[in-house]
């Protein structure tokens, strides 16, 4: 979804034993992971199918989630952390499953064997069914309304079957920079504001450099709760995201229908991660976006 961070420091000690750390998938959550370890001076490793450039000081290691053998072959024998940041191809129910329940599985039998003391998994608020506005954090119930959410909640399900410290990380909408499309709508007049009197459609948000400082703040706790969800501290109706960003740009947005949030119409906290000394970097969209409109609109110039 497109529509979060700790400093380096808080990555060093805790719960992170000193062996290396294999990030699954170094995408867009992943790579910024990857740096951020990388930066405090870890040893880190990249897992890729396609043999993708890895930032500075990554590791490559190239192998597919789908097969074990090749996965035994090429994981490295002094990982002893695991981040699974992998994305599907798409959002069709083969591809997820295909990814978050066969591909973890196949990871964690692989590094079960070994000295791997740890594993996060990066799942998503589409476990929580929840569409009324109402309040939502880990001890809510997850009824997944699409099928999609119920593969993800299976894949937590795995994860927590693994013999060693695990958590899920239910990440909202993620945006940053480079993710440009709610930006696009709105210099496109595409996008609305509600009318005056309509109920709010609440959107969730974290962005890409707190999921990075989430998962490392993860990392480094001496004890892991089974799930949390990452957000920021603003879960903010549509209609005020568009108006910000309209604002922004210096365009008027007429009213209208302001669509409905992927992540159906809830307002998520991070309660568990919050507790646990977790803080976000960037609290708020109004905190985010500035950056990325002011990008789009230099690389729109140019």
């Amino acid at each position: 979804d497109e529509e979060g961070g700790d400093e380096a420091g808080d990555e060093a000690g805790g719960g992170m034993s000193e062996g290396a750390v294999l990030v699954a998938g170094c995408g867009y959550v992943g790579t910024a992971f990857a740096e951020r370890l990388w930066g405090a001076g870890r040893r880190v490793y990249g897992l890729t199918r396609s043999g993708r450039a890895m930032p500075a000081g990554v590791l490559p290691v190239r192998a597919d989630l789908g097969s074990i053998a090749a996965l035994r072959a090429a994981i490295p024998s002094d990982v002893t952390c695991v981040a699974f940041t992998a994305a599907a191809d798409g959002r069709s129910a083969e591809g997820y499953r295909a990814v978050y329940v066969d591909g973890l599985a196949n990871l964690l039998d692989v590094v079960s064997g070994r000295a791997v003391a740890r594993a996060l998994f990066t799942s998503s608020t589409a476990v929580y069914g929840q569409d009324d506005g109402s309040w939502v954090d880990e001890a809510s119930p997850a009824e997944p309304a699409r099928e999609t959410g119920a593969i993800l909640l299976e894949a937590e399900r795995v994860l927590g079957s693994a013999p060693m410290a695990t958590a899920s990380l239910r990440l909202s909408g993620i945006y940053g920079p480079g993710r440009t499309w709610l930006v696009r709508r709105v210099a496109a007049r595409e996008a609305h504001v509600a009318p005056p009197g309509a109920p709010p459609v609440y959107g969730n948000r974290i962005h890409r450099d707190d999921c990075a400082g989430a998962l490392a703040h993860l990392f480094a706790l001496d004890a892991l709760a089974p799930v949390y969800v990452g957000v920021d501290d603003d879960p903010a109706p549509l209609s005020d995201v568009h108006a910000f960003v309209a604002a922004r740009l210096g365009v008027t947005l007429a009213e209208g229908p302001v669509g409905e949030a992927r992540g159906g119409n809830k307002r998520c906290r991070a309660t568990a991660l919050r507790a646990a000394g977790w803080r976000p970097s960037v609290p708020s969209y109004r905190d985010g976006y500035p950056a990325i409109v002011d990008a789009w609109r230099a690389e729109a110039r140019a």
